[in-house]
C-alpha cells in the first residue's frame, strides 16, 4: 500500500495530510474553506485516492495561507507515497467536461516540479472563495509533489464549472499517471526519477 503523511505548521496554519494512493476515493477533509473541501473531494474521488486532511488556518486575513499550505502538505505526502516510482506509468492526460465548461490537464511524474495554468477564471471569487487561489493550490501540489502539471481551459464562462472541471480532470490524471503497469521498473532512460 502506497502511503504518504506530511504535517507543517508554522504561525499561519497547522496542516496534516495522510493520503493512501490505493484507496477507494474515500475522503475527510477540514480546511475551515467550505468550496475548497468540496473541490479535493472531487480530486480524492476521481483520482481515487484516500485523503485525509486536516488545517487550520489563518482564515481571519484569508484562505491563502491555509489553501497553498494544504498544497505543499500534499505534494509532499503525494510524493512521499509515490516512493522511488518503480513501475508507475508516470505520464497521463485527461479532458473532462462539466456543463460548459472544458479543462485539460496533463501530467508527468518527473520528480522536478512544474506548473503551466492557462486558465482565466470569468470571477474573480466563488461565493467567498477566491479564484486565484486554484492556481496557487496547483502551483504548490506539483512543486513539492515533484511533478509537472499542465491545466488549460479549452471552454466555458461559469467559473465554478471551470473549477471543478480543473479538480476532477486533475484527479482522473494522477489516478492514472500512479497506476502501476505489468512492464514494472523505473518509468525513465536515466533509471532513476528525479
Amino acid at each position: 500500500m502506497r502511503k504518504g503523511e506530511y504535517e507543517r505548521q508554522t504561525k499561519e496554519t497547522d496542516v496534516r495530510v495522510v493520503l493512501v494512493i490505493e484507496g477507494n476515493g474515500a475522503y475527510n477533509i477540514q480546511t475551515g474553506v467550505p468550496f475548497f473541501e468540496h473541490m479535493l473531494a472531487m480530486l480524492a474521488k476521481f483520482s481515487g485516492m484516500d485523503l485525509n486532511i486536516y488545517a487550520r488556518g489563518d482564515l481571519e486575513v484569508d484562505a491563502h495561507h491555509t489553501v497553498e499550505d494544504v498544497g505543499i502538505c500534499l505534494g509532499e505526502a503525494l510524493n512521499q507515497a509515490l516512493g522511488d516510482k518503480s513501475g508507475i506509468r508516470r505520464f497521463a492526460h485527461a479532458v473532462v467536461p462539466m456543463d460548459d465548461a472544458l479543462v485539460m490537464v496533463a501530467v508527468d511524474l518527473s520528480g522536478r516540479g512544474y506548473l503551466a495554468y492557462d486558465v482565466e477564471m470569468p470571477a474573480p471569487t466563488v461565493g467567498t472563495f477566491d479564484t486565484e487561489l486554484v492556481s496557487e493550490f496547483m502551483r504548490a501540489l506539483a512543486v513539492y509533489g515533484r511533478f509537472n502539471l499542465h491545466v488549460r481551459l479549452l471552454a466555458g464562462h461559469n467559473t465554478h464549472h471551470i473549477i471543478e472541471a480543473c479538480f476532477k480532470a486533475l484527479g482522473r490524471a494522477l489516478g492514472d499517471a500512479m497506476r502501476v503497469t505489468a512492464a514494472g521498473g523505473i518509468p525513465s532512460t536515466k533509471g532513476v526519477i528525479n
